[in-house]
């Protein structure tokens, strides 16, 4: 039998990922694989890279790598530029570029494994061939489906969403290990999943560690965050004391409310007083 520790959407919590670490040691595992978004978001994006490359983990980019590698490319999507809407890339080229932007550059996008005692699994991060898709947990069996169509292994890992998810789908089955650094379901812990194959299949167990969250608002508050990425760097920080979406929900509230209004911290409080269920995407609404 192989087991594996599938980790995925660490967003630079070392907090978090070393919380994981220290109840991997515990454990037999195999192999661990890491299916994209180790930086970006949190404030220890160097740290987290460090630690994962130094264990020799099997890693895959994510939607938030390509952020690191693309922005200020010709390769970067044009409303990437707009500092408002985007200030936390110039934040992290700034903090990443050099050794680790070359580190980054040489990673996969998705892995096949293929141990030789259970079926072969495809990692990606988002969708096959798309980063910025999600498999949700709301999807239909027919989206899934058109959305796996020409994966040839039968099990595949995804990340993005940070929503955990275990389902079949067509010929498929899909495993979400949720997200380390950034969950989204209010419970401030690390989620992770155990999967263990063999001829049978792959079985997943899904887990979920307490960390210190005070020490990532503390790195945040150091750092001058929020001075820096204004409105945007108060909901990224907002979403890790909370673990809950903030940001999105904040922009579906001011497209319906003030949709005019420049990006600016003083819209923080009025919205924090509004509906969130309303304006929060429904799969994250718990």
């Amino acid at each position: 039998m192989t087991r594996l520790a599938v980790l995925s959407d660490i967003h630079g919590n070392l907090p978090a990922l070393e919380a994981v670490r220290a109840e991997l040691a515990g454990l037999a595992i195999d192999r661990v694989v890491v299916a994209g978004d180790l930086v970006n978001w949190g404030p220890f994006g160097a740290e987290v890279l460090e630690l994962v490359t130094a264990a020799g983990w099997a890693v895959i980019r994510g939607n938030n790598e390509l952020y690191l590698l693309d922005f200020e490319t010709p390769r970067a999507h044009g409303e990437w530029s707009d500092r408002s809407q985007y200030p936390l890339l110039p934040w992290l080229r700034r903090q990443l570029n050099g050794h680790w932007h070359h580190v980054v550059a040489a990673w996969p996008d998705t892995l096949s494994l293929r141990f030789p005692d259970a079926p072969p699994v495809r990692v990606v991060h988002g969708a096959p061939g798309d980063h910025w898709r999600g498999l949700y947990p709301r999807f239909t069996d027919a989206e899934v489906e058109a959305a796996l169509a020409g994966v040839e292994e039968p099990v595949v890992v995804a990340g993005h969403t940070h929503l955990p998810m275990d389902r079949v789908a067509g010929r498929w089955r899909v495993v979400n290990p949720g997200s380390v650094g950034v969950p989204l379901d209010g419970a401030v812990a690390a989620a992770y999943a155990l999967l263990e194959g063999d001829a049978a299949g792959w079985r997943a167990t899904f887990r979920r560690v307490p960390f210190d969250v005070t020490r990532v608002l503390r790195e945040f508050e150091r750092q001058g965050f929020v001075e820096e990425c204004g409105l945007v760097g108060r909901l990224v920080v907002e979403e890790f004391a909370t673990a809950k979406m903030q940001l999105v929900t904040f922009l579906n509230w001011r497209a319906e409310r003030c949709p005019d209004e420049p990006l600016r911290l003083e819209l923080f409080e009025e919205f924090q007083r509004a509906d969130w269920h309303r304006y929060t995407p429904a799969p994250y609404r718990g």
